[in-house]
């Protein structure tokens, strides 16, 4: 399917692996240059460079923290004109309530919400200018239902997911869609490591913790980031723009769920 999208611009968070990287992958497949944002340098270089191989769009990398008010204004800058915005950061590591303070909470908020919400405030004026603009939030399966371990992620997620419902609505007639992808169990590194954190608890092997929660994922096995960011891909093409401010859970079947 030709998405419609060639020739836009795409601003991708956390684009040098993972989930961020599969968007990335899927945008520039569809012939949409990417400005790459991550904050290990070294990696993302190599993220760019074999996008670029691949796909032959341009590609602008740039290593910065874009959980800071400063990292938000180094991307912004570079980026430029916006017509694509999605946004990515990892979670908060996992524990329980007992363990978080207030100074936890706002860094989960930090990056989960308030950054997505900055990005979103400096990108849309210009998106519903030139009427036509995607957005896409890459969240947590949480958000519809809570995870007990990851109580920071479940709070921040949600409140970005409050903000989008009712922001999605005001632009949507300027030609602006905004939705949340939530994803539930890929094979990611943040998998690898919350796999790694249950061996550790349960005294058992990584591959068996893995083995265990494949087990409960109706589709028998984590995700692939190639797959996720095709979802994106799609929620950001020309055949997007009647899903306004919806959340679609990516989950292999994994939440259990009515509707």
């Amino acid at each position: 399917m030709d998405l419609g999208i060639r020739g836009k611009r795409a601003l991708v968070c956390g684009g040098s692996k993972g989930l961020g990287r599969g968007c990335a992958e899927a945008l520039a497949a569809a012939g949409v240059d990417i400005v790459l944002n991550a904050r290990g340098a070294d990696v993302l270089e190599r993220a760019g460079a074999q996008i670029i191989a691949r796909h032959g769009v341009t590609v602008i990398t740039l290593a910065a923290d874009i959980t800071t008010p400063e990292g938000q204004a180094e991307v912004l800058d570079v980026a430029g004109k916006v017509d694509i915005l999605v946004t990515n950061a990892g979670g908060p590591p996992p524990g329980v309530w007992s363990d978080w303070t207030r100074d936890d909470y706002i860094r989960a908020l930090d990056a989960n919400m308030l950054t997505p919400i900055a990005l979103m405030t400096a990108l849309l004026p210009g998106m519903m200018a030139r009427g036509w603009g995607r957005i896409v939030n890459i969240t947590s399966q949480s958000v519809r239902a809570p995870l007990a371990t990851l109580g920071l992620s479940n709070a921040a997620r949600t409140g970005l997911t409050g903000f989008v419902a009712g922001t999605a609505r005001q632009v949507a007639g300027s030609g602006v869609t905004i939705n949340n992808l939530l994803p539930g169990t890929h094979a990611t590194d943040r998998a690898v490591a919350l796999d790694a954190n249950k061996a550790r608890a349960e005294g058992i092997s990584a591959d068996e913790a893995r083995a265990r929660r494949e087990a409960t994922i109706p589709a028998g096995r984590y995700g692939t980031p190639e797959e996720f960011g095709q979802a994106c891909a799609f929620l950001c093409s020309q055949h997007a723009g009647f899903i306004v401010g919806q959340n679609i859970l990516i989950d292999g079947g994994a939440t259990n769920l009515t509707m």
